[in-house]
């Protein structure tokens, strides 16, 4: 038997979730069913989380390398990690007024 938490969750129990192929950050549908309720574990196969389960390996390594470029040129961008072209350093504070904000001078 699984007890509500404070913050209304439930706890699978392991036999269960083994035998249905529940895993941590899959999504369960809960039916009303009359005086009971139905917890619909997620169908074999269906994409968690973005799907990258359901990708192959060619396809994740593609993707990474895309955004890995993206990356590089986004680094290319910014002149030793200054602000990039046409933004402003100004911030109208800095560094060492964080350690003196909110206290009596």
């Amino acid at each position: 038997m699984a007890k509500v938490t404070s913050k209304l969750q439930l706890t699978v129990p392991k036999v269960i979730a083994d035998q249905y192929g529940i895993r941590p950050g899959d999504d369960v549908e809960w039916v009303a069913a009359g005086e009971v309720i139905r917890v619909i574990p997620p169908a074999r196969g269906n994409n968690r989380r973005g799907g990258a389960r359901s990708l192959g390996v060619r396809e994740r390594l593609r993707l990474f390398d895309q955004a890995t470029e993206r990356q590089r040129r986004r680094g290319a961008n910014l002149p030793s990690g200054g602000p990039r072209e046409g933004e402003s350093a100004d911030r109208g504070w800095k560094r060492e007024d964080l350690y003196t904000r909110g206290r009596p001078r």
